[in-house]
């Protein structure tokens, strides 16, 4: 009796031995990046299966063998388990990080701004790698913003995947280039700088149209230069003993027209939107 429990046990430590021999130990890597190579290496026999964000990966493998995943193949950034499934299950967590930065997602605000406004306009990025994985690591974005010849760059230090960054309107009108790049990639918005208020806004007497009296404006600016865009609102107000009339007038061709009627003594003045021109007299025989 006690030869065959010794002759049981010599086979049972047989049969755990052979198991042990076969178990499968993974080894992996500490430095996974997402779009590159990836080396496991494995004892024992079976299948392994990698299991991340939106994706899985199945290899079967043999003893003394390595496991080779292509760059391709591992798009996913974040979390993995490995899951060995042969002689021995066996499971390891790793993480896997971002690649270098390939991609931008770039939002600039407003579309369209006037001259000469202290930071009216805001840039926000967001850094992604080739396979649209949001890179968290501190990364410098340069902001450069230009219209005309001029304008202002400014390098801004990432956070959590995002940097952003407000900026003055240029002095001078036109459609304003924003620019954001990181390494080799860059994304362009085009932000519309139009002319601000009316500055030394100036009326004079044209002449006479139909029994009117016709009163033009000098060519209309901001106080940078920019010309006033055609179609702003220029307002002409007469007042006199009959009482008070006004007069709606677009910008065309830089300048505002209006006919006024006829009056012995008349006060004329011009505003368009919040800014006041100067004051005009004129009497009946004007």
């Amino acid at each position: 009796m006690r030869k065959l429990i010794f002759i049981g046990l010599i086979v049972a430590l047989c049969w755990f031995a052979a198991d042990c021999a076969h178990a499968a130990d993974l080894n992996l890597p500490k430095d996974a990046v997402a779009g590159q190579p990836l080396s496991i290496g494995t004892s024992g026999t079976g299948t392994l299966y990698l299991i991340g964000p939106g994706q899985v990966i199945k290899r079967e493998f043999k003893s003394g063998g390595n496991i080779e995943i292509k760059g391709e193949e591992l798009r996913s950034a974040g979390r993995w388990i490995a899951i060995a499934r042969g002689d021995v299950r066996q499971s390891q967590i790793f993480w896997v990080k971002p690649g270098k930065p390939e991609n931008l997602n770039f939002l600039a605000r407003p579309s369209r701004v006037p001259v000469a406004r202290p930071n009216v306009i805001t840039g926000v990025a967001f850094i992604f790698d080739k396979y649209q994985n949001l890179i968290l690591d501190p990364t410098p974005v340069n902001f450069n913003l230009a219209v005309g010849g001029t304008g202002s760059s400014k390098t801004v230090t990432s956070r959590d995947g995002i940097a952003w960054t407000n900026s003055a309107s240029a002095p001078k009108a036109g459609a304003a280039q924003f620019v954001a790049s990181v390494g080799g990639t860059q994304v362009r918005r085009v932000v519309q700088q139009v002319a601000a208020d009316p500055c030394n806004l100036r009326m004079h007497v044209a002449g006479r149209a139909n029994n009117n009296v016709v009163i033009e404006t000098d060519p209309i600016r901001d106080c940078s230069g920019n010309p006033v865009p055609d179609g702003t609102i220029v307002s002409f107000i007469q007042t006199d003993r009959s009482g008070r009339s006004t007069v709606d007038s677009r910008i065309k061709k830089g300048i505002a027209r209006a006919e006024l009627p006829v009056s012995d003594n008349a006060t004329i003045t011009v505003a368009a939107g919040v800014v006041l021109g100067n004051e005009l007299h004129v009497g009946g025989k004007q």
